[in-house]
């Protein structure tokens, strides 16, 4: 289906003081940092980025220019590898002190997003300690997204650390005080990273219908976003530089993750979960880790969901178009086998063994992603991880 008549979505959305606005539209970047930067009254900025958006695409340095024409660049480090490994942060808490910057621009995907919000906790954590009796204004971010993570929208950061192990944090104060999602940013982004954090984002909405505090608004914002992520993402693949599409992804994916205070940070479910356990420890990115997953484990959710849980995925049939089996648990079924016709559409259909992942860590991964108090549901993840295989 063609977007020529559709307009490639602009604007601006703000809701607390501590988020000053979501800047979006192509080309928006130009004038939305600076305003950005005067909102919070920044005057130094370190851009935190990764090698490869540094080196091989002109992305870093347009922020650099723009920074500059400000009078606001301190520097670019550009040392944040994927998932954010924990040698990565304190280097980058060494180049934020060497620099005196009051702001962090993020660019690029979920891991230098992510990293930034443990840098400024970290940096937060030794200002305590430094000035007992004492606590100092957190630092702030400004995040310039170019691929689908949406590690912008949560105040919750994964980092890796030095045993190779994921270690979430989280922090209300974490969370970015300034958005940019301009899609011209992202065309140089590769196409498996854009379409495969595309399918995070689906991993996001898809699992929001089920987990557990999202009202009930927000579920009905996680339908939109599915058939947005189905349309766009196949679309974006036929034409990598259709700014429409690539635009309402960038929106379908705020979306997927819309700005939500839990009691609690958790993994949005088991997908998540999973992907964390396989992430860091395998070198897998997110996006795939995602590709891998959903599908079964949306599948699963006939014998884990309640009924109103399930009762919320079937509904994403009707935002799909798609005419229902007739029955819920058919219906929870034909969504996940649509999700896997979609990561073959798009190219990303992958096994765990093309990955490396031994035969024999697949117990090891159930157990450390549900525990093993409960056998009946440590089997079927078990029985999920060696469908994948």
């Amino acid at each position: 289906m063609s977007t020529a008549k559709n307009p490639t979505p602009t604007g601006f959305y703000a809701y607390t003081d501590t988020l000053k606005g979501v800047y979006y539209g192509p080309k928006c970047v130009e004038t939305a940092l600076p305003k950005l930067l005067d909102a919070l009254g920044a005057k130094r900025a370190l851009i935190i980025t990764g090698k490869s958006l540094r080196d091989k695409t002109d992305v870093v340095t347009r922020i650099e220019n723009i920074l500059k024409k400000s009078n606001a660049y301190g520097a670019t480090f550009s040392e944040i590898g994927e998932h954010a490994p924990e040698a990565g942060i304190e280097n980058g808490i060494s180049k934020l002190r060497e620099v005196n910057a009051d702001i962090v621009v993020s660019v690029g995907g979920g891991s230098p997003i992510d990293a930034s919000k443990a840098i400024i906790l970290r940096l937060q954590e030794q200002r305590i300690q430094e000035t007992p009796g004492k606590e100092p204004e957190f630092l702030r971010q400004i995040a310039i997204p170019t691929t689908l993570s949406a590690a912008e929208y949560t105040s919750g950061a994964g980092y890796t650390n030095k045993q190779g192990d994921k270690v979430v944090v989280s922090h209300q104060q974490l969370a970015p005080a300034g958005i940019i999602l301009d899609a011209e940013l992202t065309v140089a982004t590769p196409e498996q990273l854009w379409l495969s954090t595309g399918m995070r984002a689906l991993d996001h909405a898809v699992e929001s219908l089920y987990r557990p505090g999202v009202p009930l608004p927000l579920k009905k914002l996680c339908h939109a976003a599915i058939t947005d992520l189905f349309r766009f993402l196949v679309l974006s693949k036929r034409d990598s530089k259709d700014l429409v599409a690539r635009q309402r992804l960038q929106v379908a994916a705020w979306m997927s993750l819309w700005p939500l205070k839990l009691e609690k940070h958790s993994a949005v479910g088991l997908s998540h979960s999973l992907g964390h356990k396989l992430g860091a420890t395998y070198g897998i990115p997110h996006g795939i880790t995602s590709c891998l997953t959903l599908a079964p484990v949306v599948n699963l959710q006939v014998e884990l969901a309640s009924q109103e849980d399930k009762e919320y995925l079937a509904e994403a049939l009707f935002y799909l178009r798609e005419a229902s089996t007739g029955t819920i648990d058919g219906d929870v079924r034909k969504l996940s086998s649509m999700i896997n016709s979609l990561v073959q559409e798009l190219g990303l259909q992958k096994t765990l063994r093309q990955y490396g992942v031994p035969k024999g860590d697949i117990e090891n991964i159930a157990v450390r992603t549900v525990g093993g108090e409960d056998e009946q549901l440590l089997s079927k993840v078990k029985t999920l991880l060696e469908s994948i295989y």
